[in-house]
């Protein structure tokens, strides 16, 4: 089959597509025939090896794992022995690591669904942890209630734009902050109200909000605070920091100020699972999220696609084809 794979840490241009060997499913396993792939910043983050404080898992000089991607869409080709809940010819989507390749191995308990109705496949890839990652912020850990205020900062991303959809199906009244090109995207998935940040700043106009998740971290935590009611929460999601500790450095600060302050400020790690998926499915299928895909690449163009991702400002998913 054909992969993505890398040796070294570096730039697009270390990525290689090779002809390996094709993966067997095992007992308790799910070989998937990917038919495609989204990209997201994670990706990048490990082809460089960015922070530093990442390759204390991905490998301290060089990567231990060689695959690069992590959600996909597919249909089963084959099953183990064990594997009762997927059968060949299933049409599925979920998480697996290396999915920029045309085989992937996914174990049965592993996260993986049906793909949902009436998506194609390039649709259904750029769901998995972008919206895992905004089910569980708004979900999970504001636990957001019907007629409470969110700002999105970042609304037009891969996250942010699940992020808006969400929090209208979940009855909330919604703030997207993006940048000019990008207000009409984000009115049209149902933010009731759009902050272009190149004209307004998003944290002076004096509004409340009960959530804010943020996209971006672009902004002072002081400034972030300040857009929230006396018992909102903050939900930090991203941000630079340096080489060595990455957006770390924010999220430890964040972790000690909410020991301290009234507001919520809590820390989270996307958790991949097949049933936040069926969930997602079901939000879909009922026509209250629609995935945005600004557009793709064959296998043979992933440099290009990461280095798109990487640069910034990408609108919606960017999904590989294969």
């Amino acid at each position: 089959m054909k992969a993505i794979r890398y040796y070294a840490y570096g730039s697009p241009d270390v990525i290689e597509l090779e002809e390996t060997a094709k993966p067997e499913p095992g007992d308790d396993g799910v070989l998937v025939r990917v038919r495609a792939a989204a990209v997201n910043p994670g990706d990048w983050h490990l082809l460089r090896g960015s922070p530093y404080i990442f390759r204390a898992m991905a490998g301290p000089i060089r990567p231990k794992a060689h695959g690069l991607g992590a959600d996909l869409a597919g249909v089963v080709e084959a099953v183990g022995k064990g594997v009762s809940r997927f059968a060949p010819g299933d049409e599925v989507y979920g998480c697996a690591p290396g999915s920029f390749a045309e085989y992937v191995v996914v174990p049965e308990s592993g996260p993986l669904a049906g793909k949902p109705a009436g998506l194609t496949f390039e649709q259904a890839a750029a769901v998995p942890t972008s919206a895992l990652t905004a089910l569980q912020a708004l979900r999970d850990r504001a636990r957001l209630k019907p007629g409470q205020r969110v700002l999105v900062n970042g609304a037009a991303g891969g996250i942010g734009t699940f992020a808006v959809q969400l929090a209208k199906a979940y009855g909330a009244e919604v703030t997207g902050v993006c940048g000019s090109a990008n207000v009409d995207l984000v009115r049209s998935i149902g933010a009731d109200h759009v902050i272009d940040y190149t004209r307004e700043d998003f944290t002076r106009t004096g509004r409340r909000y009960d959530v804010v998740l943020d996209n971006v971290g672009n902004r002072s935590v002081a400034d972030c605070r300040r857009l929230l009611t006396p018992a909102g929460t903050y939900l930090h999601n991203s941000g630079s920091g340096g080489r060595w500790l990455g957006p770390m450095g924010r999220i430890v600060k964040l972790n000690v100020l909410n020991l301290f302050v009234r507001h919520t400020l809590p820390s989270f790690v996307t958790r991949e699972n097949a049933d936040d998926l069926a969930t997602l499915r079901e939000l879909i299928e009922a026509g209250k999220l629609t995935p945005v895909v600004s557009r793709t690449h064959p296998l043979s163009e992933v440099p290009e696609a990461i280095a798109h991702v990487e640069r910034g400002h990408a609108k919606g998913k960017v999904v590989i084809t294969v």
